[in-house]
């Protein structure tokens, strides 16, 4: 089933996000769902609170990039309980970025090429790696989701600044996109 975006403002996308266990109610169905709303709404990544679950489960799915990125055709991961555990902040890049619960609004941002993150898989089997390029990226944005932090927390106060009167548009109901969406009630 395809599930509403909770749009910015909603108070779950300030929430740090909780970590699961293997018998969590109806966590196969919600991952299916998950999957739905990803594909539906055109996007490459969706963490849990993105829908209303302040749990930590995220779905990445890179293969619209591969184009773009040879390397991740085919690409698709789920990630529960997910933490990021070291940042390689060696090297940095800067790089647009937008989210489903920001329809309309693009920014750079600076993020380190290299993270390890802990996970377990839809079969909760652990997992302990050290991640690169644009799935790092990906991941850190995801992620981000599940600390109660969006991408727009990483600009600079300036740019923040700029796109104000959006952030209120947004919080007011005021913007379209192409998806199923959960607006802030007043």
């Amino acid at each position: 089933m395809v599930l509403p975006i909770y749009i910015y403002g909603q108070p779950v996308l300030r929430k740090v996000a909780q970590d699961i266990t293997p018998d969590h109610p109806g966590l196969k169905q919600l991952i299916d769902d998950m999957w739905e709303t990803l594909a539906q709404s055109e996007g490459i990544g969706l963490a849990a609170p993105q829908i209303g679950q302040d749990i930590r489960v995220v779905v990445i799915d890179l293969d619209p990039l591969a184009e773009d990125y040879p390397e991740y055709k085919g690409f698709k991961g789920t990630y529960i309980n997910s933490h990021i555990v070291e940042y390689d902040d060696t090297n940095t890049s800067s790089a647009e970025e937008g989210c489903l619960s920001l329809p309309a609004i693009h920014e750079k941002v600076t993020r380190p090429t290299r993270i390890r993150v802990q996970w377990m898989d839809e079969n909760f089997q652990p997992h302990d790696e050290w991640v690169e390029g644009y799935l790092a990226r990906c991941m850190q944005h995801e992620m981000d989701h599940l600390e109660g932090k969006m991408f727009i927390d990483r600009i600079s106060p300036l740019r923040k600044q700029l796109i104000k009167s959006k952030l209120k548009a947004l919080t007011q109901g005021r913007y379209r996109c192409a998806y199923r969406t959960k607006p802030v009630r007043r």
